[in-house]
Formats: structure tokens, C-alpha cells, sequence
């Protein structure tokens, strides 16, 4: 599967100027527009508190804006047909799951809502990630919980599959076999997949796009391939850096005075940009994606 889709795939999901607030607060969201495509991977960076699960329900109808249009699959996203809901996955960052169920009645509930349900893969990954299948809920531990949790949103085999923090309670280990899951098994099916985490490793792992929510809005989104080639932290005489950055055509992400008249700038450079030879005093270096996360949310 490409992981650059084209741009006239028809979208996966739409929020076209979409607002919300709660009662009493600033907007969370203010004039976001959005688009996911089929097959996009899109890791969703943000502070904490920038909106990234209010931004995840309202994608997924579980929150209904103030103002603008989300749509799942060409239908209102508050208001979806069943075919719509078959396609959706959510794991959530607190896990939802009947405590009172066991593992395996859990997942025989949620089959019967999908068609596609995948019995041998749910069975599957009981199995392979340790998950006592007749144990209630209450008293598995929260890694299981969350394994759980993952299973019964991977087992129908969604279009869209919507990760909130999906391993905030799982060890490395736990961590490495959901990842090894996401890419064997989701991925290559072309399933559109937002992932959003804190442990940045993980989404340079899975992750093919990156969005940077910022001020209610989503600042930039863009392959991560393309990012780590194009972006540059350039600093010098801050004269020489403009007229550097204007030259190239570059534009400018962040900036940041510094001493004597010099700044440091964080540019996306055009493609193939050539940085051999740079005005005097001038230097610029790679960034990462934690440079990236710190500068663009």
C-alpha cells in the first residue's frame, strides 16, 4: 500500500470549519478543517489539553459541533447509517468495557453487531497476548484491559480505525506486539488509522503522516518522510537569515530570537533543496520529530 495517497481519493473523513466549546470555555476547536484519506496513516500530535480526543469524538459523531460539517464516509458523522458504523474502530483512552462480562462473552456481544467480524483473529490475539478469555473484565489487569479493548476494535476488520492513546497502559513489550499488529495486519489493508500517542517512537514506527494540532486547529499535516527531509533549523544574523530563507522560497515554522541580532528559524524547505552553500555566519541542521512536536504544537 502507498503511503502517500492521492489527493483525489475520495476522503475517508471530513471537518470542513468545524467549532466546538463547552459551556463556560473557550472554543477547543475553531474553524478545524480536516480531511483523511483511504489508506492514510496519520499520527495526531498536540499538547496536552490542545483538543486531540475532543477533536477524535467529534470526528467519530460522539460530540456534535457548534458550527461546521463533519462527514464518515460521504454521511453525517452524528447521524450514521449502520453500513457506516460496521466500518469504525475506536479504542478510546479509557477503555469501556463491561466489567461485569468475561473476556470472551465481551467479544461474542460485539460480534454480533458485525458482519465482518473476525473470529480467528479475535481468538487470535486472546491467546497470543495472554487474555484469560473467561475471567471478568473487572479483574484483568489495565494492560489487559487495553489489549481488550484493541482486540474488539481490530476483530471487524474496520475502514477507520481511531487510536486515542490505545497504549498508555502497556509495557514495551505490549507496546511492540500492538505495533507489530497495526502494521501486519491493519495496514496493509488500507485502513485509514489516526493514531494519537505521547511516546513519539511509536508513531515513527506506524505513522506515514503527521498532523500538529495547534490553537484549535490542525497547523500542519504532512508525510513524516517528507518533514524530516524538508524541515531545517537554520540560525545566524537574522538579516542573513531572511534573506536566505526568501531566496530559497522557504517558509518559516518557528522562530526564535536569539542574542546579537541573530535568530533561529525552523523552514520547510521546497523539495531537493540544495543547503550546500549558505551565507556566512549561517548554519542548519536536520530537526527530528520531537523537534518538529516542540516547535508545531
Amino acid at each position: 500500500m502507498n503511503p502517500h495517497v492521492l489527493a483525489t481519493t475520495t476522503p475517508t473523513a471530513v471537518l470542513a470549519d468545524v467549532t466546538l466549546a463547552y459551556p463556560g470555555c473557550a472554543p477547543v476547536l475553531q474553524g478545524l478543517s480536516w480531511q483523511l484519506l483511504p489508506g492514510q496513516v496519520v499520527g495526531l500530535l498536540g499538547r496536552n489539553g490542545a483538543g486531540k480526543t475532543t477533536l477524535l469524538e467529534t470526528l467519530l459523531g460522539l460530540r456534535e459541533p457548534l458550527a461546521g460539517r463533519v462527514q464518515l464516509f460521504g454521511e453525517p458523522a452524528t447521524e450514521p447509517s449502520d453500513a457506516v458504523r460496521e466500518r469504525i474502530g475506536y479504542v478510546p483512552q479509557q477503555s469501556d468495557l463491561f466489567d461485569s462480562f468475561t473476556a470472551a462473552q465481551l467479544l461474542a456481544y460485539f460480534r454480533s453487531f458485525y458482519p465482518r467480524w473476525n473470529e480467528a483473529k479475535a481468538q487470535g490475539l486472546l491467546s497470543r497476548w495472554d487474555i484469560p478469555p473467561h475471567q471478568r473484565i473487572g479483574k484483568l489487569s489495565g494492560g489487559q484491559q487495553q489489549r481488550l479493548s484493541i482486540i474488539r476494535a481490530l476483530a471487524h476488520e474496520p475502514d477507520l480505525l481511531v487510536l486515542d492513546e490505545p497504549v498508555a497502559s502497556l509495557d514495551p513489550a505490549g507496546r511492540r506486539d500492538f505495533l507489530a499488529e497495526l502494521i501486519g495486519q491493519v495496514i496493509e489493508r488500507g485502513t485509514t488509522v489516526v493514531f494519537s500517542t505521547h511516546i513519539l517512537s511509536d508513531l515513527e514506527r506506524v505513522a506515514f503522516h503527521m498532523a500538529f494540532m495547534q490553537g484549535g486547529r490542525i497547523a500542519l499535516q504532512a508525510p513524516l518522510d517528507e518533514l524530516l527531509d524538508e524541515v531545517r533549523r537554520i540560525s545566524g544574523p537574522a538579516a542573513e537569515v531572511q534573506a536566505l530563507l526568501q531566496r530559497l522560497g522557504a517558509r518559516s515554522l518557528k522562530r526564535i530570537p536569539l542574542p546579537d541580532g541573530r535568530e533561529q528559524v525552523l523552514a520547510r524547505l521546497p523539495a531537493a533543496t540544495s543547503l550546500t552553500q549558505l551565507p556566512t555566519g549561517t548554519a542548519a541542521e536536520p530537526v527530528t520529530l520531537e523537534d518538529l512536536f516542540m516547535a508545531l504544537t
